[in-house]
């Protein structure tokens, strides 16, 4: 195996090496997708669509996509090659191909996407509810902690920071004022928020 790869000209081993490595790391990424331990990239982003209320958006330019992109073109080359196609066409042909392949994961992805969105947590529902603290907040975002609240019918326990100048402390009774981008809460006690309206 060793002895063959060395006897090949640098071109057709420049597509062998690009079509290997991009097919083991393509292998891999599909094999977590589908067994639920992908936490890349991709489902990163969807989270934050979601948390942002903004819906779910097709995303051609991942690292997911990149490997498709360079499994396609390195396996289509070196077909174009085999084929006895003249370098330039080859270049041409293998690109076109794997921005097909770019095409074909960035859709399958985002309706995977779509379907495993049904059912998920959409953190700026937790706007506006009353609920408990878990473990004790730090003042002016200083330390997170956790706030226990109600959110879509389930009670939850949730990381959340305040911009309150005194730690809330265990059992306080806290309401949600906003949410970041990243799903953490921004609460103040109940009593605090109160008075300010007043």
């Amino acid at each position: 195996m060793i002895q063959w790869f060395s006897a090949l000209e640098v071109f057709p081993k420049f597509y062998w090496a690009i079509a290997l490595i991009g097919s083991i790391f393509f292998l891999f990424v599909i094999i977590m997708t589908f067994v639920g331990a992908d936490s890349g990239d991709d489902f990163e982003n969807v989270d934050a669509s979601i948390e942002a209320d903004t819906g779910i958006e097709f995303q051609f330019i991942t690292f997911k996509n990149l490997i498709g992109f360079f499994t396609l073109f390195g396996w289509s080359g070196i077909a174009c090659l085999d084929a006895g196609f003249s370098k330039p066409i080859t270049v041409i042909i293998s690109i076109i191909s794997g921005f097909c392949m770019m095409a074909i994961m960035a859709a399958m992805f985002y309706y995977i996407k779509k379907l495993t969105s049904s059912g998920t947590l959409i953190y700026k529902n937790a706007i506006g509810a009353v609920g408990e603290v878990y473990l004790p907040i730090g003042p002016n975002r200083s330390k997170m902690g956790k706030v226990s609240v109600t959110i879509q019918g389930s009670l939850r326990e949730l990381d959340a920071l305040t911009d309150s100048i005194t730690e809330l402390e265990s059992r306080s009774i806290i309401i949600v004022l906003n949410v970041t981008n990243n799903g953490i809460l921004i609460v103040d006690t109940h009593k605090n928020n109160q008075n300010k309206k007043l």
